[in-house]
This record gives structure tokens, C-alpha cells and sequence, in this order.
């Protein structure tokens, strides 16, 4: 979008911290206050082992790094769906 002329191309946007699935579970959990149980699976055979996105090229190309940390950011989107399951206006 506001990258150099001549570029083009997909740029992965993401945060370079790292963080299990099984994590990001237990926040939510945390967060919400919901009793739901975490069902652990096997993982399929082609399950990448790291999840940690490469950003380089969004910082050298757009100057974008992430600024929100993932608690803050999740606690923002809880926020947000609390308010649309009260009906709030947002």
C-alpha cells in the first residue's frame, strides 16, 4: 500500500514473539473466565514446529513493526465481543 514503487508482493504481518497454542490458550481462559477445558490432539504430520512469522521485509518495506503486546491486544478483542454479545454500540 505505501510500500516503494516496483514493489509487490505478499508481507507477512505479524509479532515475532513466540508463544504455544497451548499458551494462547490458557490466556483466554484466563482472560474470559471461561470454563472450558483444553482438548490436547495429536498433531498432524505436517504441523510446523515454530510459528514464529518472519517481519523483516514488513519493517524494510513499510517500516511496520507490531507495538501491541498480546495481552493487550487480546484483551482488546475480548473487550470487544463482550460488548457485541451486551449489545453494545461500538
Amino acid at each position: 500500500m505505501n510500500s516503494r514503487e516496483g514493489f509487490a508482493g505478499p508481507i507477512n504481518l505479524g509479532n515475532s514473539d513466540e508463544f504455544t497454542m497451548n499458551e494462547l490458550a490458557e490466556i483466554l481462559l484466563e482472560m474470559t473466565g471461561s470454563k472450558s477445558k483444553i482438548v490436547r490432539l495429536p498433531l498432524p504430520a505436517d504441523d510446523p514446529v515454530r510459528r514464529k512469522p518472519l517481519i523483516d521485509l514488513a519493517k524494510k518495506e513499510l517500516g511496520w513493526t507490531p507495538i501491541v503486546p498480546l495481552r493487550i491486544g487480546l484483551g482488546k478483542t475480548v473487550d470487544y465481543f463482550r460488548q457485541l454479545i451486551n449489545g453494545e454500540t461500538i
